[in-house]
């Protein structure tokens, strides 16, 4: 095995509260120190992702949630835990940018151990812990090194709109012990919706 250790220094991330505040239903609720923790090794080692579990004002611990920049597309596969994957497709103006309060398709996706889940090319998506374990996800997102800050902020990412609008168009919140949708009151519409099975509260 002849393994390139170059890089190894910059695999790893963390996200803070302090950061995910900007997306969360409850800016100033409590939560946990890291709400998720990055391994990046690119499309040929794959990527980990491991969530706390918990909520923060009663919404679970969750992804800060991106879209990717080009024609990317991605998938998921979980390990280990359950939890909740939400993708979302915005609507484009006349010069083809999104329209970060328009949304043309949400849909929510539970998944569990053994799961996979595609994120096609133009959809946002992010991944709340719904249950009481860590979760944790393998990926095959790419990873380039030589970007300032390629693991935690990689260049293929877009946060923008998520961070505009505080999150995505439907938050993942737990009611009477279990998860389900909370709307985003900043978003102006959402064209198409598919809950997954989840109840709207």
């Amino acid at each position: 095995m002849n393994v390139d250790f170059t890089f190894v220094p910059k695999h790893y991330a963390a996200r803070t509260h302090e950061k995910m505040q900007e997306v969360l239903m409850d800016p100033a609720g409590r939560g946990p120190a890291i709400h998720y923790y990055m391994i990046r090794g690119g499309v040929a080692q794959k990527n980990i992702t491991v969530w706390e579990p918990g909520t923060v004002s009663g919404e679970y611990i969750k992804t800060y949630g991106h879209y990717h920049v080009g024609k990317l597309d991605e998938t998921y596969w979980v390990l280990f835990g359950e939890g909740v994957a939400l993708l979302q497709k915005l609507a484009l103006d006349a010069q083809g940018a999104m329209i970060p309060e328009v949304v043309e398709e949400f849909k929510a996706i539970r998944v569990k151990a053994g799961d996979s889940v595609y994120m096609p090319e133009g959809y946002g998506h992010l991944v709340a812990n719904v249950g009481p374990t860590y979760f944790v996800t393998a990926d095959d997102s790419p990873v380039n090194f030589d970007e300032a800050n390629a693991v935690s902020m990689p260049g293929h990412a877009d946060y923008e709109p998520v961070k505009k609008m505080q999150g995505f168009a439907y938050y993942v919140v737990e009611y009477e012990g279990k998860p389900a949708l909370k709307k985003n009151p900043k978003y102006n519409e959402v064209k198409k919706e598919d809950y997954g099975g989840l109840l709207l509260v």
